[in-house]
């Protein structure tokens, strides 16, 4: 039995404290519309067969724009709780690295929490994910891009090691409330959303790893419901690789902490030149969306081709609108 704490009362009860009636309110507001996204339904995709549901979560509801904010939150209201950060340790900043997402994240929901941030990125983020960081009032640290997203995570982890009174390192790929905010949200809602829509609970899941988070946290709360539910892994090319998944594929592959490897039924092949087709697929259905979004749909398809399962459910990670700067969208 998998025990998972209940979202982090003392954290938002100290928040009128820290932040004011008024800034506990717009605080709260804003947390409130984390999560409870739409689980809509797939159909008119290149090669999509029939008799297979093919369901995704769209994650760019959420205020800023990813599945990150859910992490997110509970690691900060986390941190509130346990007073690494806010009243117990006043001008304390937040670290962490990130590719963009979770960066996003952390500079909307800090500034929302009056929380200070420091984000270490690598340079080759995208214009549209640097504004929207500097726009919230994060401070950015941008690492050298021919050093590979790697780089970004060491350097975190040394400025957190050299500064331990002025960072509180959160550290998404150690962070038990990352899966935990998956398994306590993204995964009870796909389960009561499937349930809703087709009478009955998934029959596999497909996701990428960043972090580990969302194929943890989600993977562990399909199984308690459906202990044979096939969970599937994207298992992307080294270079170029796609933008926020790790390959995982080699021995000296760096492997986040709080991925539960266990849950991992198979690895599914998926490269750019078939992540940014399918993005554009998605675009003509009216669905907008980054390259692991497109990564995921197109192996959900390739589960569904097998004819082995009913019910196929992915994620659309976040909005497309943050890739034009990438050529993602040229013709």
């Amino acid at each position: 039995m998998i025990e998972v704490a209940p979202t982090h009362e003392p954290a938002t009860q100290g928040l009128k404290e820290h932040l004011g009636p008024l800034g506990a309110a717009r605080a709260l507001e804003l947390l409130a519309h984390v999560g409870q996204t739409p689980l809509v339904e797939l159909h008119g995709l290149p090669g999509q067969p029939d008799g297979v549901r093919l369901l995704a979560k769209l994650e760019a509801r959420n205020p800023g724009g990813s599945i990150k904010d859910r992490p997110v939150a509970r690691m900060l209201l986390g941190a509130l709780a346990r007073q690494d950060l806010g009243p117990g340790n006043p001008g304390r900043r937040l670290l962490d690295s990130s590719s963009g997402n979770a960066a996003i994240a952390y500079a909307m929901l800090g500034s929302a929490l009056g929380i200070p941030v420091t984000l270490v990125v690598p340079g080759n983020a995208s214009r549209e994910r640097l504004d929207r960081i500097r726009a919230h009032g994060a401070e950015l640290i941008l690492t050298d891009p021919l050093d590979g997203y790697d780089r970004a995570v060491h350097m975190a982890k040394q400025l957190a090691a050299d500064n331990p009174e002025r960072y509180w390192y959160s550290n998404q790929y150690a962070n038990e409330d990352n899966w935990r905010a998956h398994f306590e949200t993204t995964g009870a809602e796909i389960l009561a959303d499937c349930l809703e829509r087709t009478g009955v609970v998934p029959d596999a899941f497909v996701s990428g790893v960043g972090t580990g988070g969302t194929l943890t946290g989600v993977g562990r709360r399909l199984r308690v419901a459906n202990p044979k539910v096939w969970i599937a892994a994207l298992a992307p090319d080294v270079f170029p690789g796609i933008e926020g998944l790790k390959p995982l594929g080699s021995p000296g592959d760096f492997v986040p902490p709080i991925l539960d490897t266990s849950l991992i039924d198979q690895r599914v092949p998926v490269r750019q030149e078939e992540a940014v087709p399918m993005c554009q697929a998605l675009a003509k259905l009216g669905f907008f969306a980054g390259p692991s979004s497109g990564a995921n749909v197109f192996a959900a398809l390739e589960l569904a081709r097998t004819g082995r399962f009913r019910t196929v459910v992915t994620v659309l990670c976040d909005t497309g609108e943050r890739y034009g700067s990438t050529g993602l969208w040229a013709e």
